[in-house]
């Protein structure tokens, strides 16, 4: 065992003390060690319950034969940072999460891994690490929150922040407003919708290295509870039967993962974090790849943002080993793979049936023959940009408009705020990447905005950083090269006509290639705008978007 580097011998005798200091005994120490990943925290409402998650995970290593040792993760609300400084620490938390849990592991000599994350850049973070390391691994998630229904909709955290773009126009009063706060967010869990978070933990399962309902059990459940002492006594059978993450994370499992991705209509920011998980594990994906499995996967979801359902909906319906199943009809996966539940994708997904094929369409009768994510590409973004398909307004599929350029987050939502923005206008916030940013902000503010303005239908928004996971509308992230690259993203100016043509992939500035061309050699990059501290130091390091925004070696 990897453990028995600070266990075994007589030179391992002050190291046995330090383990007996924490009332380990003998027989403890002498079995396996397992690192229990928590990013339990009192900041995430995703994570206020991990403490019970990680309670019910060391149960079932004790229960199995081993022995559980319990470490910390830190994570980012994506939803607190919204809108500030703090969402730069966002995506740039996913690395830091990562090396932590690399670090801890290698120098504890683990022999094992349990990850606990719940919210954004916690599970591909921790994703990251399993793949990293090469041992045995298994997440098991917090959880979805719950949707309460309030008059004729069911309320999750968007709803906050386009009402707030509702109260700016005189469509909502504060009372209103009020009591959407209240309602939209009533407990524990990862916000209610299809967002990043939900995206990731259903792609957990999908990958293999989560059990069946990772992904859509509510966080309140006593099912979960039970899913967290199964995770703990699968990990010492994989560690018995010598089954690392390499074994689960091959080409064919993200492939699975990207099919999957496409049916449910998952987070544009699956496309940082699937590349980046591969990335880890030494497989190659990327934005072509995507988009040749999303050409011909058909879009069998419309969870909010997309539509009206909601993740506990889809785990009524069946979760995802049922939207699994009903892709199997078309042979758009890969069967014979292994997961963490000793068998393999096809015999998990055997017998799990769509039980309300309105919350999951039929695989013969979907939204749409197309996945829920497209990948444009064109001389404004001539290494491709992401926009989550499903949740665009037909009417704005095909859009024409003048370009009216912004260089932050802060500077458009002023101006969204502040009526600036008309019908027909192409919204384009810049210098918001993975090196610009620095962090490539997740951006809700002004998107909800726009929506809760009346305008999802009329204006489109592209930017070198990211839209949330919870954005609906035509909005376009990941535009790259970014603008502090010098992208072409960086010349635009005010009034430069842009087309847009989602169902063709293209994103085009009606300009020639030799004006692009001119323009780019007069640009001198401006000043970072962070000069000191890990911000700083990510920036120098972080590469594109495209190829999942991983740190250069």
């Amino acid at each position: 065992m990897r453990s028995d580097s600070v266990k075994k011998g007589l030179e391992k005798a002050p190291h046995r003390s330090l383990f007996k200091a924490m009332g380990l005994t003998d027989e403890e120490i002498n079995r396996p060690l397992i690192g229990v990943v928590n990013a339990q925290n009192e900041v995430i409402p995703g994570h206020i319950h991990l403490d019970k998650i990680a309670e019910a995970v060391k149960a079932g290593i004790r229960m199995a034969g081993g022995t559980p040792l319990e470490f910390p993760a830190i994570g980012v609300c994506d939803g607190i940072a919204m809108g500030h400084i703090g969402m730069k620490y966002s995506l740039a938390s996913r690395e830091l999460i990562a090396d932590s849990i690399e670090a801890m592991t290698i120098a504890h000599g683990l022999d094992a891994l349990v990850l606990i994350p719940n919210c954004d850049k916690i599970v591909p973070g921790m994703l990251m690490a399993a793949a990293r390391l090469d041992i045995p691994a298994i997440v098991i998630s917090g959880g979805p929150m719950l949707s309460l229904r309030k008059g004729d909709r069911d309320l999750d955290l968007n709803s906050v922040f386009e009402a707030v773009g509702a109260v700016k126009v005189g469509r909502m009063s504060d009372e209103e407003l009020l009591e959407v706060e209240d309602n939209a967010c009533p407990g524990c869990g990862s916000c209610s919708g299809m967002f990043t978070a939900n995206s990731m933990n259903c792609l957990s399962e999908v990958l293999g290295l989560a059990l069946p309902g990772n992904g859509t059990i509510p966080a309140v459940y006593a099912e979960r509870i039970r899913l967290a002492k199964m995770a703990g006594m699968k990990i010492m059978e994989l560690l018995n039967k010598g089954i690392k993450s390499s074994d689960i994370l091959t080409p064919k499992a993200f492939e699975n993962a990207l099919t999957v991705d496409m049916a449910l209509g998952c987070s544009t920011n699956s496309m940082l974090h699937l590349p980046a998980i591969a990335h880890e594990a030494g497989v190659e994906i990327n934005l072509d790849i995507a988009n040749e499995i999303s050409s011909k996967t058909p879009n069998l979801c419309k969870l909010a943002p997309a539509g009206p359902h909601h993740i506990q909906d889809l785990y009524q319906a069946g979760g995802v080993q049922a939207v699994m199943n009903e892709l199997s009809k078309k042979d758009l996966l890969h069967l014979d793979l292994p997961t963490v539940t000793g068998k393999t994708v096809g015999e998990n997904i055997k017998n799990a049936k769509v039980r309300d094929y309105n919350i999951i369409k039929p695989i013969d009768k979907p939204y749409s023959t197309t996945g829920g994510i497209a990948v444009l590409r064109g001389n404004l973004a001539p290494d491709g940009a992401v926009v989550k398909r499903s949740a665009v307004a037909q009417e704005m599929l095909v859009h024409r408009g003048p370009a009216r350029v912004f260089e932050s987050e802060e500077s458009v939502i002023k101006a969204i705020h502040g009526g600036e923005i008309k019908k027909g206008d192409v919204v384009v916030i810049r210098y918001e990447g993975p090196k610009g940013g620095p962090g490539m902000r997740e951006m809700l503010s002004p998107t909800s905005a726009i929506c809760g303005m009346g305008l999802d239908k009329d204006v489109a928004l592209i930017t070198d950083g990211r839209f949330s996971g919870a954005t609906r509308g035509a909005s376009i992230g990941h535009v790259s090269p970014e603008a502090m690259e010098g992208g072409p993203i960086a010349v635009i100016r005010e009034g430069d006509i842009i087309n847009i043509n989602i169902p063709k992939g293209k994103l085009e500035v009606e300009l020639s290639q030799e004006e692009i061309n001119r323009r780019l050699a007069e640009w001198k990059a401006p000043e970072p705008k962070v000069k000191k501290g890990y911000l700083a130091r990510y920036a120098k390091l972080v590469t594109s978007a495209s190829t999942g925004a991983v740190l250069k070696n």
